[in-house]
């Protein structure tokens, strides 16, 4: 769990933490005044509908083979593929009109949304059949930080995912 300690405080939570990170420096990375309630709406969908759905079917396709957890149910990675079918009708014109979520620059809601989007060669989720989605990943693809987070860090490789047979 992500926590933040300064004198007298903690902060846990991602989305608080980055909030309060880029206030304390200054940064339009998480946007305020006007730009503030979509940046919140967008979170907040988010995580209860788009990356809620991409990790539907990444848990049953890349998780649980990874770590051994058990077999794919697919009647829930056929639910998750529905979530994000649902998810992405609403997400993809709003991607079309525009390069990033809020505003005309990148912000924390980009990086929140695509949360699960990196494992994607596992999950297998259909975003060629959503072009201004693939097309708003392709544009965080592009940012060496996001595609390679541990780029120079001493880190365990993760365990290869089992495909069921």
């Amino acid at each position: 769990m992500p926590i933040l300690v300064g004198p007298g405080w903690s902060l846990w939570e991602a989305d608080a933490i980055a909030c309060r990170l880029s206030r304390d420096v200054r940064s339009d990375f998480w946007r305020s005044g006007n730009d503030e309630p979509d940046m919140i709406r967008w979170i907040s969908w988010g995580k209860e509908r788009f990356a809620f759905a991409c990790d539907m079917v990444h848990f049953e396709r890349g998780t649980k083979q990874r770590y051994g957890l058990g077999p794919i149910d697919q009647a829930l990675v056929e639910e998750g593929l529905r979530q994000f079918h649902k998810a992405a009708v609403v997400l993809e014109p709003e991607l079309a009109a525009r390069e990033w979520l809020v505003g005309n620059s990148i912000s924390y809601a980009d990086f929140r949304m695509a949360t699960f989007l990196p494992f994607n060669d596992v999950a297998g989720l259909p975003l060629d059949d959503y072009p201004s989605i693939r097309r708003w990943y392709g544009r965080l693809e592009a940012i060496d930080a996001w595609r390679d987070p541990f780029h120079g860090l001493e880190a365990p490789p993760l365990p290869p995912v089992k495909i069921e047979a």
